[in-house]
């Protein structure tokens, strides 16, 4: 019975809302909170998702003891922002710095290289003047890839992101990936890294170097970019293995 999630009201997710103003730019984040005894999950979306794709994990047995943190990104989900011309990368990471400096264990959604932006480069490489055009452009080619959930990602994008923030987001992901080494970044990291990825990815080419740097590589079968959406009973069960080997 250990593997059977429990639902309780006790300690049930709240969903609420917080204020904040990052550079001049109002944000009211919508965001799950649930308290924990030990560090909270704290869980940053990629372009496309949202806050509720990961609440699952507050209802695991074998993780209930910790607290759990999501929100949706401005310009995703159920926040609202008052200028979405403003929202980029470094928008987001000082968006993600000053919800933590209001309110362990982090989970990023993210690049390490180049061949990370296979979504992202799609800004440049079907460039089109209209925001509304490109976003229902890019949803029909992810539709159609040949990759597991895809098409449940692309069913999903007109509903979890602004076709408004796309460039900003999308553009300046490939000029930090291009132009910085996030992979020695990564590689640098004093604490215990895990990285997940689908097994339609396992031909990515930093892996042995991962590997060889001490980072636990938690290969997701039946799964490509999506784990979430493809496996996510063998996503939670590689998560709550790896807190249980670094003692968080």
């Amino acid at each position: 019975m250990d593997n059977i999630a429990t639902f309780s009201l006790d300690n049930a997710p709240s969903y609420e809302k917080v204020q904040l103003q990052v550079d001049g730019v109002s944000l009211e984040l919508s965001t799950i909170y649930k308290k924990g005894t030990r560090p909270p999950f704290v869980f940053l979306h990629g372009f496309g998702s949202s806050k509720e794709e990961l609440h699952d994990f507050a209802h695991l047995p074998h993780l209930s003891e910790y607290g759990l943190l999501l929100y949706d990104a401005p310009g995703c989900g159920d926040t609202t922002c008052s200028d979405l011309s403003k929202v980029n990368i470094p928008f987001l990471v000082k968006t993600a710095k000053a919800l933590l400096d209001t309110t362990g264990f982090v989970n990023i959604k993210g690049n390490l290289a180049p061949e990370d932006c296979f979504l992202s480069r799609q800004v440049f490489l079907f460039p089109a003047d209209d925001a509304e055009v490109f976003f229902h452009e890019f949803t029909e080619r992810a539709r159609r890839a040949p990759a597991f959930s895809n098409a449940i990602y692309a069913s999903n994008l007109t509903r979890k992101v602004s076709p408004h923030v796309t460039y900003g987001i999308l553009s300046t992901m490939v000029e930090i990936t291009d132009s910085n080494d996030l992979l020695s970044l990564f590689l640098g990291f004093s604490f215990p890294c895990m990285f997940m990825y689908g097994v339609q990815n396992a031909s990515l080419s930093y892996l042995p170097k991962l590997s060889e740097g001490a980072v636990e590589l938690a290969e997701i079968p039946y799964s490509g970019h999506f784990p979430m959406y493809s496996n996510p009973p063998e996503m939670f069960r590689r998560v709550k293995e790896f807190l249980e080997r670094v003692g968080a």
